[in-house]
């Protein structure tokens, strides 16, 4: 009896106080979840814009990327004043790419070229860029680097490929031949002038062989 009175006589609380109670818990459940939606969306932003930058096959840059990269890069340098725009693009091109997709089918080609931008990576700095500039052709660009270390780097890169034995479909051993030219950055007005210069140099070293390479590099 005395205990029902007691409870009589504390105020129950009033209905706002529970409707606020129900509020913030409402609150902090939407907040939550709306972070989480944030940083799914933050996440799936970042993976298109990566998506649109790098080539699927390869994971390297897409080419129009790597374009604007490299201009950038010599825009910044050019009007630095402690700076020149110097460095070089290289291209490097497998010789019988397309033949190796028709042999073995496309999917060898793409696993071949696979390989063959794990060994560049091997080969390059931190900082150095690299692209699919088409199907069986990659850009190279090395800032600051002068044309007898880009002279060195393609050739640690030719002869990792020589060392290296590439297979199709039933451990199918391929013959994989590659050429590399470049340019100096310097010499040229813009992106693709030094693509065209870069494939001619490539052209001239693989008819004239590594003699005259060294020398387009000296």
């Amino acid at each position: 009896m005395v205990v029902w009175a007691l409870s009589q006589l504390v105020p129950e609380p009033p209905f706002w106080v529970e409707l606020t109670g129900v509020a913030l818990i409402s609150a902090a459940v939407t907040f939550g979840f709306q972070l989480a939606i944030n940083e799914a969306l933050r996440d799936t932003q970042k993976e298109l814009q990566h998506a649109l930058r790098h080539d699927p096959v390869t994971g390297t840059l897409r080419a129009s990327e790597f374009a604007n990269s490299v201009e950038q890069a010599i825009d910044r340098r050019r009007v630095s004043s402690t700076e020149k725009p110097d460095g070089v693009m290289l291209v490097l091109s497998v010789g019988n790419f397309d033949e190796i997709g028709r042999r073995y089918g496309p999917q060898w080609a793409d696993t071949l070229l696979q390989s063959i931008v794990r060994i560049v990576h091997s080969s390059l700095r931190y900082g150095d860029l690299v692209a699919r500039l088409a199907s069986d052709e990659l850009g190279i660009y090395l800032p600051g680097t002068t044309m007898e270390n880009a002279s060195n780097i393609c050739e640690r890169i030719r002869a990792r490929v020589q060392e290296t034995t590439f297979t199709a479909g039933q451990e199918r051993q391929i013959s994989v031949t590659v050429r590399l030219g470049g340019t100096r950055v310097e010499d040229q007005a813009d992106f693709q002038a030094l693509r065209q210069a870069a494939n001619r140099a490539a052209l001239a070293e693989e008819e004239a062989g590594p003699p005259l390479f060294r020398e387009l590099f000296s």
